[in-house]
């Protein structure tokens, strides 16, 4: 007990540190550890007591200290068995930040000393409370003033993925707003995110991170932010100032402008990594009931050292903890969950009825808030596209290649494109999902840019200094004759267009389409395919105005548009799917180049380039024809109706609407309504 401070019993909820009328109450979950210590520290960070926790209930140790304050810095300390081949690796001497502390004193950097188990496999009894961040007893507030969340319709909802700092290091505007919080919402960034058309912005990791230990030795940084300490804390490092009351900024500033708000979160793995690395958090209080193991391993399904155990209680109501304080206090709209089969294993095993996502589905405000999955992760069985239950999106990758193969010109694909194109439903099923459910990309964060999707070849990621071997080796890429950069204007316009191609390809196809921020800029990150160690030009947007980049952003505007005001382009509603069996069916016609019904010679031709097809509402306010042609030899092809009674909505540079056809002089897409 302590002489200087009163202590009671307290509460074992919230977890945490909550403010009380007397004092703070602590609250941590630490099934095995023997005793569990608060360690407090003045403003200099120099330790001023070690209080032990007085009592402990179902695994939640708890205890009232009267007399402090909000402001307070603290950690934590826990004894109990050193066991390594058990998995139990407690260790005294390393100050661990509370998993559920809003505020830390600053970013976790890797230092050796905060290492639980030496070289030998014994304790390590340097002390580490030095290089470990306190944790600040702090109580956040939603705005009371928040704008009421945007509601999106779901037909209309087109994603646009931005990384916080690329997306304003090199705006034009005031310097400390550059790669902030607050330099998103700055006028430019708002008018550039409204003139695009998106609705959802989809951020890139805000949750506070760390640099991995080998990125540290080699003089780079973690730059994506896939990397976490803390599910609760938010990243200071994109702050001006105060890093969450500037992200509540943020988000009320994207609220204001008319915009839904995700996050994507990793709640996979952490940034303790590997048995021989930092033990700040997790490791220290409760290593076997937070990591997935087996026979004295982790099992790392992620590839990032750890895998967190999401079949465990302690882990389930950390994540749906942490999800509805991003969502009810932060006010974030929803969630992409980076390798989400994670979040959906038991065991060991991938089950749709896992508990975690139940819970999440079963809960009043996370089952109704955007939830995108990435469906896989590099376990057994990792590979889950189409597997989740309903309530969540799902990344389709199948998407992403077939269109890159299309495009490329590869042959025998027409088949596959079109089922990608009319969305997906080998994976998502009639009758079971809507197709919206497809979140359909050509480029993501993790991979080529759509400027280098058609300049390089093979990557270029030597800068990351792994030899060139990281990343993907295989990217359905296509560079036109030149290896990366050239001033060759034909081959410049033969890239741009191929770039128009994907993105009307993306936005006319059913389903939810995902931008990726920056492609509609002609970013480069010069053949570079797993940037996230490149917190640097190579991946700060450059805001230089392009004839490419007019061209880019003049298809995305226009295209959104068209699809909020056809939402038949989104989601069709079809007679042979139960799912819509209580609505007046829309007809689909596929078509042929002589404006004829595709007969089975036409799906089974290898070398098909042109494919059309005509979506007709139920109520006949939408009669559009949408054609595809993908070889670069001109071509004319005949319209269903008479010309004079078509209007075109969108096309690419190669495609004209003459008399009596329409002429593809080359490659294009375009849409027309009749």
């Amino acid at each position: 007990m302590s002489d200087t401070y009163t202590i009671n019993l307290g509460q074992p909820f919230p977890l945490g540190a909550s403010v009380t009328p007397q004092g703070v109450n602590f609250a941590v979950v630490s099934e095995d550890a023997q005793t569990l210590y608060l360690c407090l520290f003045d403003e200099a960070e120099n330790e001023l007591e070690r209080l032990p926790f007085v009592t402990k209930q179902r695994g939640i140790w708890h205890m009232e200290v009267v007399g402090l304050k909000t402001g307070q810095k603290y950690g934590l300390r826990a004894e109990g068995p050193f066991a390594p081949e058990q998995m139990q690796v407690f260790n005294v001497h390393k100050l661990l930040i509370d998993p559920y502390a809003k505020v830390l004193s600053s970013k976790l950097t890797w230092h050796e000393d905060q290492v639980a188990v030496s070289d030998e496999g014994q304790i390590n009894t340097q002390d580490s409370a030095y290089c470990v961040p306190k944790s600040i007893v702090q109580p956040i507030e939603p705005n009371s003033d928040r704008p009421e969340r945007v509601k999106v319709a779901p037909a209309s909802r087109v994603l646009y993925e931005l990384h916080v700092k690329s997306f304003s290091q090199q705006m034009p505007i005031e310097e400390h707003l550059k790669g902030t919080y607050l330099g998103v919402i700055s006028d430019l960034g708002i008018e550039h995110l409204q003139k695009l058309g998106v609705t959802t912005i989809q951020l890139m990791p805000c949750f506070s991170f760390a640099h991995e230990r080998h990125l540290h030795a080699l003089g780079l940084h973690n730059h994506w932010g896939y990397n976490p300490i803390s599910f609760f804390a938010v990243e200071p490092s994109y702050a001006y100032q105060d890093a969450t009351l500037e992200f509540q900024q943020m988000i009320d500033g994207l609220r204001a402008a008319g915009f839904e708000v995700i996050l994507d979160v990793v709640y996979n793995h952490t940034a303790e990594s590997d048995m021989d690395q930092s033990s700040v958090c997790y490791r220290g209080l409760d290593n076997r009931h937070y990591y997935r193991h087996q026979e004295g391993k982790y099992l790392n399904y992620t590839g990032c050292g750890n895998c967190v155990d999401t079949y465990s209680p302690a882990s389930i109501r950390l994540i749906c903890d942490s999800m509805r304080y991003w969502v009810e206090t932060l006010g974030v709209d929803g969630f992409r969950f980076d390798l989400g089969v994670d979040l959906g294993r038991t065991d060991h095993d991938f089950s749709p009825k896992a508990p975690l996502l139940q819970a999440i589905l079963q809960d009043p405000i996370l089952s109704n808030i955007c939830l995108v999955m990435e469906p896989w992760d590099i376990g057994p069985n990792g590979y889950q596209v189409g597997q989740f239950p309903r309530g969540f999106f799902e990344c389709n990758d199948q998407y992403r290649d077939t269109m890159r193969r299309f495009w490329r010109g590869d042959e025998g694909l027409v088949p596959q494109f079109a089922t990608r194109l009319m969305g997906s439903r080998d994976y998502f099923h009639k009758g079971h999902r809507s197709a919206l459910h497809s979140v359909n990309y050509i480029t993501y964060h993790d991979g080529y840019t759509m400027n280098d999707l058609v300049s390089y070849h093979r990557r270029h990621n030597l800068a990351n200094m792994e030899n060139n071997r990281d990343g993907h080796g295989d990217n359905i890429s296509q560079n036109f004759g030149v290896e990366g950069v050239t001033d060759n204007p034909d081959i410049l316009q033969k890239r741009l267009n191929q770039q128009l191609c994907f993105l009307a390809t993306l936005l006319l196809s059913q389903g939810t389409p995902h931008i990726l921020g920056g492609d509609e800029l002609s970013h480069t990150q010069q053949g570079n395919n797993n940037a996230y160690c490149q917190d640097n030009e190579l991946t700060w947007f450059s805001w230089q105005d392009t004839q490419a980049r007019s061209a880019l952003q003049d298809t995305i505007s226009q295209l959104t548009q068209l699809r909020k005001e056809h939402p038949i382009l989104a989601e069709i509603h079809l007679a042979d799917d139960a799912l819509y069996q209580f609505k007046t069916a829309d007809q689909i016609t596929w078509l042929n180049e002589q404006g004829l019904p595709m007969s089975g010679d036409d799906w089974n031709e290898a070398e098909r380039d042109y494919v059309a097809l005509t979506l007709t509402s139920a109520d006949h306010t939408s009669r559009l024809w949408l054609v595809f042609y993908r070889e670069d030899i001109p071509l004319q092809a005949m319209p269903p109706c008479p010309v004079q009674q078509l209007k075109v909505l969108y096309h690419t540079p190669g495609m004209q609407l003459h008399t009596d056809h329409i002429e593809c002089q080359y490659r294009g897409v375009m849409l027309a309504q009749f």
